[in-house]
């Protein structure tokens, strides 16, 4: 700056808004006092601009400094490999394709393979790498699913990073122990301020995690506020019981069916029925056994209902529901909260000392069949009774592929998850022999990852079975994509001989041939993808 132009900016007043509005308007319409008209004057405004600047800036007074950030807590967990930790970033970079359909080519889906990673990697118990956190909280965030997997393998410095970054913040309400304010489950004191003083997310996540720990300690503390406690909030409470629901609870239950809250009595009563020995389910042993008989005055034994012809106030405070469902008959309705809800060790005593096998076997009269079928259906599935699922399933190979019991392929997959993994396995693998996969979809959800060997072999030789009819792999594109994440990786040298173009019937489905190729070509990528992944996650050998 100029001595002159120097001068000049000392002379002018020191007065900001005079000198933006001179700059808004021009110096020719308005010039400011000290500056000579003409050419020169827009110069010597921007050197008075520039000096005033330097003045506001100098008379500021510095702010008060902020509390230091505490370091990010230590995670003792192992580090991942090398190899693991590159494979973890290529799959965090991944995005889709914007397409939302047509044809996916013959590259595996690497989001699709990021849950099954981590899982892998939870498994293992290793910890996320620091500069994998950022981007691993942005894909959580962006998937629900991947939420209770990404959170504990980021571990306590994931937590540490959401409660500086708002977009974070969900990692708080998700991970357990996320709260600010969450106490150590083993101090007393603390369970108990957070449990008086919380916010209601941190009272269930608390309600939960005391609940896992000590199933007693968690109930009594929530029967000290129950009287006091919101329906809403009665009702959240009461489900966290259903993780260690045992006899222990029954007397508590029994108390919440008398709550004012009609969904209150209704959970308090379905959890009462999963008690076999409770006194609820006895009650109910009573009213549905009353209902249901066998008539051997018939040439064929057959079972015979007489449905409730009133839903009595005693039957509304043990759960039943009164008022029937739009399309339903009131005297069912009543019919199959009854059943439902009673032990099925009722039924062998009541119906001549049959096995559940054989009671399933016997016709039903008038139509009742599919209503008390489905009622034994739901029980088996409350109470976890592997011998009733398995009469209720019937053999995989018969021809109809409802089952005998079962109203609905879902039902049967709730059946089927009362089972052990590998009987369950097996199962599903002859249901696909027989019916092949177009009914299968629900029941290979429930099946365990990897799938055991039978599974896998039936679902591949079904899919080679459907790529010699002719038709288009994208009829199958649920089963497909199943396969890719749940097939055993070692499955893959057996799918070699199906990556060749087939030769087309006349009837096929024109260049479905060349689409099923590259649909193996996909699967087959896959699988030795996660076989990869696997490998790489396996701890390294110390050299020799």
């Amino acid at each position: 700056m100029s001595r002159t132009t120097a001068a000049v900016a000392a002379s002018l007043p020191d007065r900001w808004e005079e000198l933006v509005t001179t700059a808004l308007l021009g110096t020719d319409r308005r010039t400011p006092p000290g500056v000579v008209p003409g050419p020169q004057a827009p110069s010597d405004l921007l050197d008075a601009a520039a000096a005033a600047t330097v003045r506001r800036r100098a008379g500021l007074r510095p702010a008060r400094p902020a509390e230091r950030l505490r370091p990010a807590p230590e995670d003792p967990r192992p580090q991942l490999p090398p190899a693991a930790a590159r494979r973890l970033a290529a799959l965090l970079a991944h995005r889709p394709g914007a397409s939302g359909g047509g044809r996916r080519g013959a590259a595996p889906d690497l989001m699709e393979l990021l849950p099954q990673w981590l899982q892998a990697a939870n498994a293992r118990g290793y910890a996320a790498p620091p500069q994998a956190l950022p981007v691993l909280l942005d894909a959580a965030r962006g998937r629900t699913d991947l939420r209770p997997a990404a959170l504990r393998f980021a571990g306590p410095r994931a937590l540490w990073l959401a409660r500086l970054n708002p977009d974070w913040r969900f990692a708080l309400r998700a991970a357990p122990g996320g709260g600010p304010s969450a106490p150590d489950l083993r101090d007393p004191q603390g369970i108990r301020r957070l449990w008086q003083e919380g916010l209601f997310a941190e009272r269930v996540t608390l309600l939960t995690a005391l609940r896992s720990r000590d199933a007693a300690a968690a109930r009594a503390l929530l029967e000290e506020t129950w009287a006091t406690e919101r329906a809403e909030d009665r009702l959240m409470f009461l489900d966290s019981l259903r993780a260690g629901l045992g006899p222990d609870d029954e007397t508590f239950l029994e108390r919440a069916l008398a709550d004012r809250s009609r969904n209150v009595r209704a959970t308090a009563a379905e959890l009462l029925s999963a008690l076999p020995a409770s006194a609820l389910a006895a009650r109910m042993a009573v009213r549905a056994a009353a209902c249901v008989a066998v008539d051997r005055t018939r040439d064929v034994p057959t079972i015979v209902v007489e449905a409730p012809h009133e839903c009595d106030a005693a039957m509304e405070r043990d759960g039943v529901v009164a008022k029937a469902p739009a399309g339903r008959g009131e005297r069912s309705w009543w019919l199959g909260q009854l059943v439902e809800a009673a032990p099925l060790g009722t039924w062998p005593g009541r119906l001549g000392g049959r096995a559940p096998e054989e009671i399933v076997a016997l016709p039903v009269a008038d139509g009742w069949q599919g209503e008390l079928h489905a009622a034994w259906c739901r029980a088996a599935v409350r109470q976890r009774d592997a011998e009733w699922s398995r009469a209720l399933l019937g053999e995989p190979s018969a021809p109809e592929a409802g089952g005998p019991g079962a109203v609905s392929l879902a039902e049967r997959a709730r059946l089927l998850a009362t089972l052990d993994a590998g009987e369950r396995a097996a199962w599903v693998a002859g249901f696909i022999e027989t019916h092949g996969l177009s009914e299968a979809f629900q029941l290979l959800g429930v099946c365990a990852v990897p799938w055991a060997p039978p599974l896998g072999r039936a679902v591949v030789d079904a899919l080679n079975i459907a790529r010699d009819a002719g038709s288009y792999p994208w009829s199958f594109s649920g089963v497909m994509g199943l396969a890719e994440r749940c097939l055993d990786p070692s499955e893959a040298s057996r799918l070699d001989a199906l990556l060749a173009i087939p030769d087309e019937p006349e009837d096929a489905a024109p260049g479905a041939g060349s689409y099923w190729s590259e649909a193996f070509q996909r699967l087959v990528t896959t699988l030795r993808l996660r076989g990869a992944m696997l490998a790489e996650l396996a701890p390294e050998r110390p050299a020799a």
